[in-house]
């Protein structure tokens, strides 16, 4: 498997995917049925990968020239060193390990490429084998975003994960130089008056 940028001519491989009801179960939007709202989104995300608010790649298997699936880095703030990921696979592609590979790379690229100190991902409530694949990558279930999202007349809960980058960890944190006093216990006041 491999990862290479988004590009629109991949809004045709995307549909396949975008379109079918189960792959799209745990997803913002429900599925597409129309083409052209899928090359505008692949084309929308082309551009924010352009002026770097997020990153968005084609997951590619060898022998198929047609995307897979689809990954991200969105969110992108430099100055927190954050970010949150995402991943998509079509369904003839699950349990075949994709996924996790793909996402590995994104963690590796994250860290080692950008120096971000923090990932986050999100899951629809209920979506357990994306669950289950975060927390393999050492995500954390830091708790519920309730009523998260608006799909299809429904609110739907959201789970957060986060993930602390090897940098982050590595950093001691600050103490203020200037100490505060303690407070005295009385045998130390009584003392004092003496």
């Amino acid at each position: 498997m491999m990862l290479r940028p988004m590009r629109p001519s991949d809004a045709e491989a995307l549909h396949e995917v975008w379109s079918d009801a189960e792959a799209m179960r745990y997803w913002d939007w429900p599925p597409t049925r129309d083409a052209a709202v899928t090359r505008s989104v692949v084309a929308r995300q082309c551009e924010e990968a352009k002026n770097g608010s997020a990153l968005y790649w084609a997951m590619c298997v060898d022998g198929r020239r047609a995307a897979i699936g689809a990954c991200d880095l969105s969110e992108i703030d430099t100055h927190h060193r954050r970010a949150e990921v995402g991943f998509l696979v079509a369904r003839e592609f699950w349990g075949q390990g994709y996924a996790i590979e793909a996402m590995r790379a994104i963690v590796a690229y994250a860290t080692n490429a950008l120096k971000l100190e923090r990932l986050s991902a999100r899951t629809h409530s209920g979506n357990e084998s994306s669950a289950r694949l975060l927390k393999r990558l050492g995500f954390v279930r830091e708790g519920t975003l309730r009523a998260f999202v608006w799909r299809e007349g429904t609110r739907r809960d959201c789970e957060i994960y986060g993930l602390l980058l090897p940098r982050s960890l590595d950093e001691k944190p600050r103490v203020s130089a200037s100490r505060k006093p303690r407070p005295s216990t009385s045998k130390q006041a009584s003392r004092k008056r003496k």
